[in-house]
This record gives C-alpha cells, structure tokens and sequence, in this order.
C-alpha cells in the first residue's frame, strides 16, 4: 500500500495544529515520525487514518483520493499510547475480535490468536480479563490485537512509552522483528532519536506542526538539514557554539578557543563568516585519541551517571556550554577544570540562520 499525503493542512479555529506538508511513505517498511511533545506527531497520524479530515489537502491510497473516507472503511489499525482493551473481554477474546468481526472459522481464529500471543510473550494470560494484567502485559494485548489483523497500515502512537525501561527494550525488539517481514507499512510515532535509529527504516522530523526534513533514518541523522532538525533528532541535545571564520580557516568561539577547519569544512562556512558550530554529545572526549584533536578547557557544571554512561556537563566562560557523553562512571568534582577533546572534522557547521553546511562524513554511530 502506497500512502501520500498532498499538500495536507489541520486547522482547529484559528489555530493551526499542522502547516501545508507532502508527504509519501514507505510501503512495506517503518516510517517513524520523529518530534517533541505537540510537535504535530499524533495530528498527522489521525488524518492518515481519516480519524479527522484535513483542513486543505489531500490522503490518497494508492492513487486514490481517500481523503473524505471513514476509519471504518479504511484497512489499518492504530495503537495509542494509553493501551485500550475491551475490559469484559479475557486477553484471548480481545485478540480474537478483529477476526471474528471478519467472521473467520473459529478454529483459524484459535490457530491465530494462539501465535500471536505466542510472538508477544502473552500465551500465559489469554483466559485473564485486562485488569488482571500488568501494564506492560496490557499493552501487547492491545498490541496483538491490532497486530493480528495484518492490515496494511498500521499506526502506533508512541506505544511503549508508559512501560518501564527494560520492558520497552524488549517490545521494540520483538516489534521490529515483527516488521521486517515487509507485509505491513508501519507508521511509529516517537519523542526519542535512540528509539528512532534503533527502529530504522525513514524518519520524519516534525517540528510544532512542519516538517522539517525526511529520508533513510541514518541519512537524517547524520545530516540534519538545520539546527532545529538536528536539536531533534540529538539526546543528550547537540551542543551549539557560536563561532567566526577568521583568515586563516580556524573557527573562533570566543572565550580563547579556536578551531582549525579542513579544506572542505572551510569551503563551505568561509562565505558565511558567522556560523554556529555543532558537536553531538558522544563526539567529545576526556582524553585525546589522535594528534589533530582539540582540547577545550572548561569548569564541570554536573557530572550526572546514569548507568554505564557518564554524562558531563560543563561551561567555559559564558559563551561556550558543553555536555559530553561518556562510557563509564567519572566522577569529576563540580566546579574542577577539565579538558574536554573534540575531532574539528567531527564538527557540524550551521549558518546563522538554522541551515546546514556541512555534516561529517563519517558521523555513522548508532547513538543519538
């Protein structure tokens, strides 16, 4: 199933909840829509679905207009964030009832529901009623029930996010082998970059109802088209320094910290002279790992552990503020003098206004 969105626009009154955007997915993969809070993620799901009618625009299946059509009429299933079962319904009987809605042989209804319920872990509680359950096990039932009508859309709006960690990283597992069959064209929608590469497939990125940019889920990541799409797509958030491109090709920050540039990262910002230079998290380093590396001297804000990982925060006069993701637990003592290493060709530059000039070539780690 082909699904496009033409020139799509949602209006409440007065206010817009979502600006003129087109929009084709991908059949057959996860199409992930990717954005913060009311940033127009579950707006764009519901006029897909034909949930709402759209403002101005058009839904086309196919090439078909289907813009004024019923979610009735409509061959998708949707999963929100606040799991929904029939609450007099066993877990066995709220899987069923998509297909006995179809009126299927109830021994293909039995012979399914028992799969499906094997896939997601749920076999042990099929004779339960939902508040019998806990939340997690509540949420594949809801899961397996839209699951089972291999329909060929299917929305989910960010579905895991009221589990707990462990629970969320085992379900995004099993959901994403479910999807690599290819029969389903999937639309996720999620708050977290590490949930998004970890899904893969394409990526939207919504900002307060636009869309700021769309392709292959790596491609966006490694190259944000501007500074709003890659403080989206970054957690811990990308740091950002203002900085000028001097006659020699070094980026000066201020504060006393300069920054050689190489050929091609010159070429491209020297035009501008004001850029803003950014560097993700994971990219900035406690001790150096090769000879062109640059140290930044700065005072430790917080140095914030959280797991295996060591996140430090930190400030180097009033200009530069940097956070650093670190493997490992270090503990560094707040307000201690730290140095803070960086590649310059691990650096992305922006103009100042917000557009991208240049995106590390070799920026291809699977972390946000």
């Amino acid at each position: 199933m082909q699904l496009a969105l033409d020139k799509v626009s949602k209006k409440l009154g007065a206010e817009d909840h979502m600006y003129p955007l087109s929009l084709q997915l991908m059949p057959g993969t996860i199409n992930v829509l990717l954005g913060t809070t009311q940033a127009g993620k579950t707006t764009l799901m519901r006029l897909m679905a034909g949930l709402d009618k759209p403002s101005a625009g058009k839904v086309l299946v196919d090439g078909r207009d289907v813009t004024g059509v019923s979610v009735r009429h409509r061959d998708l299933a949707m999963v929100y964030q606040q799991f929904i079962n029939y609450p007099a319904f066993t877990v066995f009987d709220n899987i069923a009832s998509p297909l006995r809605l179809r009126k299927l042989p109830e021994q293909q209804v039995r012979a399914r529901v028992a799969d499906m319920a094997e896939r997601l872990h749920i076999t042990p509680y099929l004779d339960r009623l939902p508040a019998e359950l806990s939340g997690g096990q509540q949420q594949r039932t809801a899961l397996a029930r839209a699951l089972i009508k291999d329909a060929d859309l299917l929305l989910l709006d960010e579905p895991l996010v009221n589990l707990d960690y462990k629970l969320r990283e085992e379900l995004r597992k099993e959901l994403t082998e479910l999807f690599s069959e290819g029969k389903t064209t999937v639309v996720y929608a999620t708050t977290e970059p590490l949930e998004a590469l970890q899904l893969g497939g394409h990526t939207v990125v919504l900002h307060e109802g636009r869309m700021l940019q769309q392709g292959a889920t790596l491609d966006v990541f490694n190259a944000p088209n501007s500074i709003q799409a890659a403080r989206t797509f970054s957690d811990p958030p990308i740091n950002l320094v203002h900085a000028a491109i001097d006659a020699q090709g070094q980026a000066q920050l201020g504060e006393g910290v300069a920054i050689p540039l190489n050929p091609e990262q010159r070429r491209r910002a020297a035009p501008h002279g004001d850029v803003v230079l950014g560097l993700r998290a994971h990219s900035l380093r406690l001790s150096p790992s090769s000879t062109d590396d640059v140290a930044i001297e700065a005072i430790v804000d917080l140095a914030e552990i959280s797991g295996s990982e060591t996140y430090i925060h930190s400030h180097r006069g009033t200009h530069i503020a940097l956070v650093a993701q670190l493997g490992g637990v270090h503990d560094l003592p707040l307000g201690s003098v730290c140095h803070m290493y960086c590649r310059p060709d691990d650096l992305f530059i922006f103009s100042r206004d917000g557009a991208l000039l240049f995106a590390p070539v070799h920026n291809l780690r699977a972390g946000a």
